[in-house]
Formats: structure tokens, C-alpha cells, sequence
């Protein structure tokens, strides 16, 4: 059992800077009493303990709200996606058994499909329903422990290989990645760190346990926003920031040659391997990237390069977080399955027992993707075990390609598939966007790419389109890519 994270925070540093959202600001015991204020409203509408409560929402100051108050009521969590549609919305609501949806203005029409739609729901609307008075009844009774065992929240896989799954998350899993995130980039007394993920992802999750955890001001944004986020950089004091790499790109694109301020002492890099010209951009204007490598069934990051290593293993996420252990299985040679597992794993997935005994064997949750470890112990993230492309007999990977295309100097970013194929099995192809004002034909690539890599890594045929798939967390969605879409020059 462990006391209330906010309330000891606002017991402890009453006065700090808990949270920025727009032009307002909360302290830490302002925040307190309008968490407190916000669980009486929710016991108020009859939510109780371990009912699960959807939250269809952008980023905003009652959403940080309700997730420290769902957790006094001892609710759980379920954040949805705000970019689905309603009926899937509806499949993920019936299939975790949610009981409640909570819902903003911008997303009350597709609230209401959804209501319609899943028998029993109780819809509520935040701008009306939080206006009600509060219950000193529940006041009195309100939750100060948590039980680090107990499932906080269920947040929903990406869905880059197929249906999501609820990933069951305890309040120990977020506890004890907090403290290994901590001894791993180091805590600092005036850190400030800048929330421009949505909440619904883990690493928006995260950012805002970690904020009452470790007593760190949060500048929360609505929505991702280069030219937003550069101002934050530049004017409040942003220590540490968590971005994608296609979100790293748009800023360094929007900076120009303006150097980061000095204030600036981390930019967590997840969402998938990044490309190798993007960190050494960064490296060669010495922005301090740090890749991470997480998952939402281990409560964010698994693997993080700690700063002293930024340059020296670049392209490394570094090594596990303290609590976590990291093994490389299978395949053969060095590369194999990473498995892993520790304090920050999931406890399973929601009502999803054939998903979870095929996920955790022997006591490690396997995660699907591939990497190596090198001399040093320091993990190298290849692919998903799902991307690994197998032509005639030949473990060829997607990122290995996508690396060389990258570094064309026409080419804004690639993506390399495998596709079915009579002779070999699989072939590779790839998707290029290339770079405004650039030109470059598919045999030209081909070439290029003959000049550095086997025969058989060649993509077999180059597509140009104008944007890739990506879900909202920045990943690659491969399988929404197919052999015939695109312009192949």
C-alpha cells in the first residue's frame, strides 16, 4: 500500500508548479483540491471503486483532473482514443466492459453514436455533469492509499499488428517506472517537462504520474504543435520533452539554425527505431536526444539511453530501466525476440486470456519485436517480428532498408514492406515521400541502394506517395500499406 501520490506531493511542495495548461497554472495544493473537488463530483454520479470509466477527451486541465480522481474513487482509468470512430470506440468499450464514458464537447456527437450503440452505458458530459454537487459523503470516504497491486488503468495496444488489446496497468507498474525513468535521466529540482502527446497514449500517461510523483511542473498541450512547442522551449523553461520522431523533425524543420536553449536537457525519442540521419542531425547540432524504447504493457519505457551514452551508442535506446529485465530470444545468430520482464509489465490484457498466456511464457512477456544487444549490453531494436521479411530463406529487415533510403539526400522519409511473392516468398518494397522541391525515380533509388546493400535487400519496387500511414502515437502503420498504392516511377 502506498499514500495518494498528489496528496503527498501537495503535503510536501505545496507551492510548486503542478501543472500549465494555456494561459493558467496550478499549484500542486490548488491541484489537490480540485482532484478532491472532481472525485466528490464522480461519487457524486454514483461511479464506484473498480467500475471502469472511458474517457473520450483531448488533452486539457479536467483531464489531468480525472485521472488523479478516478484513482481517489478507485475506478479505472480507460482512455480512448480521440481519432476512432464510433464504432470503434464501441468495440473497445464493450470489450474492456467499461460501465461509464466520460466526454468533452468536441467528442459529444460520437459519444452519443456510441451510447446508442453499447447497451447500458452511462454517458457523461464533463461541461454539464461537473457543474453537479458534490457529495460530502464521499468526501469523508475518499481513497488516500493505493494498493500498488490494483489495475489503475487499461490502455489500448496501437493496433500496428492487428486488433488492440487492453493492457491491464497497476499502480505499481507506473510507480516503479517512474523511479527507474528517474535514476536513469536523474531528477532535477526545476525540471519541467512538456506533455504534447495525447493522454490517451502512455507516454501522456506517464508524463502526468511522473509529474506528482517526482514534484516536476508539467506543461501540458492540446495537441501537438511545432510552432507550440518551440515556444514552450524557448520561454518556459522546458527541460525534458517526449516526442516522436516524425514530431523531432517538424521542430528541427521549424528551428532552422536556431540552437535549443540550455535549459533543455532531454528530448525522450520513442515511437520506433528512429532514422540514423534524424540523430545525427540532432547530434550535429547538439540537441540532447535520448532514443527510449517502451511499450504500453510495460507502463512506457523498457529501455532508455542515459545521457552520458547519447553519442556514443547513437542509435542505441541504452540499457534496461532498473527493475526491468531485458533477454534476446530465439532466431538464431544475434538478433531474436526482446522479452522482457519486472516491476513495470502489465498485469495482462482485459478480458483477453488466450492473448495474455500467448504474451507472457515462463514468466516473460514477449514483445513481439526484434533486436540485438551489443558487446556493451546496450539494446538495438531491428523490427517487429511481424515486419521481419523472410525471401528465399533470408531474414531480410524492413529498418535496415529504410535506413539507406533515408539517407538519400530526395528522400524525407521511407517505409519498406514485404509482400508475397511466387519465386522467393516475400519480396521487399518500399514507400518514399521525398523531400519538397526534390526528385529522384525509382530505378535512381534502386541503384542507390545496390550500392549498399545485398541484391536480395533491393526493394523490388519503389512507390512515391505523398504522407505515410501513421497511427497517433507516431507509428508506422505497415499494414495499411499494399502492393498497389502510390505512384511507382
Amino acid at each position: 500500500m502506498m499514500q495518494d501520490w498528489l496528496t503527498q506531493r501537495a503535503m510536501r511542495s505545496p507551492e510548486r508548479i503542478a501543472l500549465i495548461f494555456g494561459n493558467e497554472s496550478w499549484t500542486f495544493r490548488e491541484l489537490d483540491a480540485r482532484v478532491m473537488e472532481t472525485a466528490r463530483q464522480l461519487g457524486a454520479l454514483g461511479i464506484e471503486k473498480n467500475e471502469r470509466v472511458a474517457v473520450l477527451m483531448r488533452n486539457c486541465d479536467l483531464y489531468v483532473a480525472l485521472v488523479h480522481a478516478l484513482a481517489r474513487v478507485g475506478a479505472v482509468l480507460v482512455p480512448i482514443n480521440t481519432r476512432l470512430t464510433a464504432n470503434e470506440i464501441e468495440w473497445q468499450i464493450e470489450n474492456v466492459g467499461a460501465q461509464w464514458l466520460v466526454h468533452d464537447d468536441v467528442n459529444a456527437e460520437r459519444a452519443g453514436e456510441v451510447a446508442r450503440g453499447v447497451v447500458g452505458l452511462r454517458v457523461i458530459s464533463s461541461k454539464r455533469e461537473f457543474s453537479l454537487r458534490s457529495s460530502e459523503t464521499f468526501h469523508r470516504n475518499a481513497s488516500t492509499v493505493f494498493d500498488l497491486d490494483a489495475p489503475h488503468a487499461i490502455l489500448f495496444t496501437s493496433g500496428t499488428t492487428g486488433k488492440p488489446k487492453g493492457a491491464v496497468l497497476t499502480y505499481g507498474n507506473h510507480w516503479w517506472n517512474a523511479i527507474g525513468s528517474a535514476l536513469n535521466l536523474g531528477l532535477h529540482e526545476d525540471d519541467v517537462w512538456l506533455a504534447c502527446l495525447p493522454l490517451f497514449h502512455i507516454g501522456g500517461l506517464a508524463i502526468l504520474l511522473r509529474g506528482v510523483i517526482y514534484g516536476n511542473a508539467v506543461v501540458l498541450h492540446e495537441a501537438f504543435d511545432t510552432d507550440a512547442v518551440n515556444r514552450a522551449l524557448d520561454e518556459q523553461r522546458v527541460t525534458i520533452v517526449s516526442l516522436v520522431s516524425t514530431m523531432l523533425a517538424r521542430v528541427l524543420d521549424a528551428r532552422g539554425e536556431k540552437p535549443f536553449p540550455p535549459t533543455l536537457r532531454s528530448v525522450l525519442l520513442g515511437g520506433g527505431p528512429a532514422p540514423k540521419e534524424l540523430l545525427e542531425r540532432c547530434a550535429k547540432l547538439n540537441v540532447p536526444v535520448m532514443q527510449t524504447y517502451g511499450l504500453t504493457e510495460a507502463a512506457s519505457q523498457v529501455a532508455t539511453l542515459a545521457p552520458q551514452d547519447a553519442l556514443r551508442k547513437l542509435g542505441s535506446p541504452g540499457k534496461p530501466l532498473m527493475g526491468v529485465e531485458l533477454r534476446i530470444e530465439g532466431e538464431g545468430g544475434n538478433v531474436g525476440e526482446i522479452v522482457i520482464r519486472g516491476a513495470t509489465v502489465m498485469r495482462e490484457y482485459a478480458e483477453d486470456s488466450e492473448a495474455s498466456a500467448h504474451a507472457f511464457r515462463d514468466g516473460w512477456f514477449h514483445t513481439g519485436d526484434l533486436g540485438y544487444m551489443d558487446e556493451d549490453g546496450f539494446l538495438y531494436v531491428v523490427s517487429r517480428r511481424d515486419d521481419l521479411i523472410v525471401s528465399g530463406g533470408e531474414n531480410v529487415y524492413p529498418a535496415e532498408i529504410e535506413a539507406v533510403l533515408n539517407a538519400h539526400l530526395a528522400i524525407q522519409e521511407a517505409v519498406v514492406v514485404g509482400v508475397a511473392d511466387a519465386r522467393w516468398g516475400q519480396i521487399p518494397i518500399a514507400y518514399v515521400v521525398l523531400r519538397a522541391g526534390q526528385n529522384a525515380s525509382a530505378e535512381e533509388l534502386k541503384m542507390y541502394c545496390g550500392e549498399k546493400l545485398a541484391r536480395f535487400k533491393i526493394p523490388a519496387q519503389i512507390f512515391f506517395v505523398e504522407s505515410l500511414p501513421r497511427n497517433v502515437g507516431g507509428k508506422l502503420l505497415r499494414r495499411a500499406l499494399g502492393g498497389e498504392s502510390g505512384v511507382n516511377e
